[in-house]
């Protein structure tokens, strides 16, 4: 999961994006937004234009002794009681990638007192619908739109989005971010930005009604936003948070990962190719016994199989940035790791995979590279280069890549040609078998592995858990499902770091506290989705940033999650309930398992099916064997669920380097798609499909894109 990317952003950041504003000025707050911070009700001059403020006396407490700060509509947080404006100035922004601009009222703020701060950007009162989106990220300490997009967090392309449709954006610094921002992080920022944007809302545009809102994040602001729906009630009335992770995600999912790259390693080519298109299906063949206990025992923990097909990049995500917690809360596992009984530090092969070897730094390069005098090995990867000589003796910096001679560290401060090092992974290895000794005592079925029958765990265990820890400080408290308002969640079914079972854990939680969830709750999975929110965000910070051809394997969530808060205010503001649930199964393995039609699955996804034949009744087969030079006649069929919209765009990749062609549409049918190919050299190729669906059908728009993908093996003789 990439809990720990920090945004790469500044205020007022132009590269992407074109912003016109007036000279600062300053501002005269109206008597109105003055009562939200004394706690008064005042009526403004213009009482025709803003009706009168319910009277706002109490403070926000606790529901619990020692509990999270609950936060309604009708109290104050103690902390964050004063806001303030010092910025409001007209502006623009252009979205590169969609080439679509929009004009905004910019307001820009915080809450005295404190580092919390909040920018608004409001649309033009003539595109104003009523509502207000608002996009978060535990990190983020900046509160302006990033101008990359996509971007973790508020970004150009998000705020593009929200005012296209009507929309304002609320969008915060998370006051300084995690952990600077301490308990004001978590939630807090969030929910009273986004209670003081009504009232500068209603002044803006003049009106007495309550705009509707709407918090959506991902991964780590999927924490956040499931914290903020379990903690306020009344100030956000939907969200949507995207792939999200169990209370117990963090460092376990990404350790697993590690632990699977290494003992797997000359093995992972096979095991993907088993478990793509046309392969033998059984990733376990030739592998040894290590290797298939290691497969099963990641696989079960949520790894999804088919993720492996990007296994040459795959480094444990943001593992580097979260180990470090773990060294401060747990310091003494790695030495009762490699000591004590019970521990895998005793077994001849992961003692052979120890490495502690000194060298010297040959040269220092750019990037916080370094020519070590040794080639390192692999196994070395998220392990600690020990500064021994110099100012920073002592000191160690987290290797986060080797390529021959040369590593990367997280900062080569200090570090100079000739300074003696030490490369070790007795950390590294040790954390690759950490989530066998973190079972939560909150259960998560991926966990049951780890338990023998009669309950007791099958090794040693820590005194302490650190997944909770890190879930509340994002999240200000752990996740139980009883959220209040309407939530969609988005999941993805290839997540290599938020295991795709986490949804329906937190499924089962919500049901388990509140009941029936059918007026509150829908779960959309996304086939082909991984958990970067576009293939064109490589930048930033996803899971498969260096990996080749990633659109012949993976699809956008953007367009799903546009939709899923389009569809949610639709629910809020009239009551017309969105798409269901996605079907699907979690299967002995904890590998979610999608009904194989569109009209079952359900959710918002088209399902696309390919095969070879010469008419559109040919199957959809994983393998087809055809002859050099010929015209080989290739069938998609694709389908959307009920009420979901229509297949508006067609692509293919017959070589499979991700170079896709478009075929016309016609727009409103659902026939099955037909094109001919040729190949002119022999060998074994991929062919790949990409359907994209719209709600309206609307081919032009660049919103609520919805898509999927299928592909099959072709040997060419």
């Amino acid at each position: 999961m990439e809990h720990c990317h920090p945004s790469k952003r500044s205020v007022r950041n132009a590269d992407c994006a074109t912003i016109q504003i007036q000279t600062r000025r300053s501002i005269r707050i109206s008597p109105l937004l003055l009562a939200f911070g004394l706690g008064l009700a005042v009526v403004p001059e213009s009482a025709s234009a803003v009706a009168q403020e319910q009277a706002v006396t109490a403070a926000c407490e606790a529901q619990s002794a020692g509990g999270s700060l609950f936060i309604s509509e009708n109290c104050n947080d103690p902390e964050l009681s004063k806001p303030y404006v010092d910025e409001r100035k007209p502006g623009t922004l252009t979205d590169e990638a969609s080439g679509v601009s929009v004009s905004f009222t910019y307001v820009n703020g915080g809450f005295t007192g404190t580092k919390a701060r909040f920018s608004f950007y409001f649309p033009p009162a003539e595109k104003y619908k009523g509502r207000f989106f608002q996009t978060t990220y535990p990190t983020i300490g900046v509160e302006d739109a990033a101008p990359g997009c996509p971007e973790i967090g508020t970004s150009t392309c998000s705020v593009v989005f929200a005012l296209s449709n009507g929309a304002y954006v609320v969008s915060t610094n998370n006051a300084g971010g995690v952990p600077a921002g301490g308990a004001l992080s978590a939630y807090r920022t969030n929910a009273a930005a986004a209670k003081y944007s009504r009232l500068l809302a209603k002044e803006t545009y003049q009106t007495s009604t309550r705009p509707r809102g709407y918090i959506y994040g991902a991964s780590g602001g999927a924490y956040q936003t499931v914290g903020s729906m379990e903690n306020t009630s009344g100030v956000w009335d939907g969200a949507v948070p995207m792939v999200f992770g169990v209370p117990n995600a963090i460092p376990n999912f990404m350790a697993s990962q590690l632990l699977a790259l290494r003992v797997l390693r000359d093995k992972l080519p096979q095991i993907a190719d088993a478990v793509a298109p046309g392969g033998s299906g059984d990733p376990f063949a030739g592998l040894s016994a290590e290797q298939r206990d290691t497969l099963k025992e990641v696989t079960r923990l949520g790894f999804p199989l088919k993720g492996w097909w990007q296994y040459a990049t795959l480094n444990g995500g943001g593992f580097w940035a979260v180990e470090g917690a773990v060294r401060a809360i747990d310091p003494s596992y790695m030495e009762d790791f490699w000591s004590k009984p019970g521990y895998e530090g005793s077994e001849p092969s992961v003692q052979a995979a120890r490495v502690r070897q000194d060298t010297t730094v040959k040269n220092v390069g750019e990037g916080n590279e370094l020519m070590l005098g040794v080639e390192p090995s692999k196994d070395l990867l998220n392990g600690d280069l020990v500064i021994k000589d110099g100012s920073k003796a002592g000191q160690s910096v987290v290797i986060t890549g080797i390529e021959g001679s040369k590593v990367k560290v997280v900062s080569a401060s200090g570090i100079t040609a000739g300074t003696a090092v030490r490369l070790d992974n007795s950390w590294a290895v040790a954390l690759q078998y950490y989530s066998r000794h973190q079972v939560p005592t909150l259960h998560q079925y991926g966990w049951d592995q780890y338990v023998k029958k009669d309950g007791a765990p099958q090794y040693p265990q820590r005194s302490v858990m650190i997944g909770p820890i890190l879930n509340a400080s994002s999240a200000g408290s752990v996740a139980s499902g009883r959220f209040h308002g309407k939530m969609i969640m988005a999941e993805s079914v290839l997540d290599v770091s938020a295991y795709p079972w986490s949804a329906d854990w937190y499924r089962q939680q919500a049901q388990a506290a509140l009941g029936d969830l059918s007026g509150s709750f829908r779960l959309w999975y996304m086939d082909h989705a991984d958990h970067g929110p576009d293939i064109a965000g490589l930048t930033a910070g996803v899971a498969f940033e260096h990996s080749a051809h990633v659109a012949d394997h993976i699809v956008s969530y953007f367009g799903e999650v546009q939709q899923a808060l389009l569809d949610l205010d639709v629910w809020v503001a009239k009551g017309i309930p969105p798409a269901q649930s996605t079907n699907y199964r979690i299967d002995a393995d904890d590998q979610v398992q999608l009904a194989p039609e569109a009209e079952l699955r359900g959710g918002i996804q088209p399902v696309v099916t390919l095969g070879v034949g010469r008419t559109s009744d040919a199957l959809s087969h994983p393998t087809a064997l055809v002859k050099k030079g010929a015209d080989i006649t290739f069938w998609a069929k694709a389908q959307t669920p009920p009420s979901a919209g229509k297949i508006v765009k067609i692509e293919w990749d017959f070589e499979g380097d991700a170079h896709f062609t478009a075929q016309p549409v016609s727009i409103g049918h659902e026939p099955a798609f037909k094109e001919v190919h040729r190949f002119v050299r022999p060998g074994t190729y991929f062919p790949v499909v990409r359907v994209t669906a719209q709600r309206d059908g609307d081919a032009n728009t660049p919103f609520g894109l919805v898509q999927n993908l299928a592909s099959i093996r072709v040997t060419v003789r």
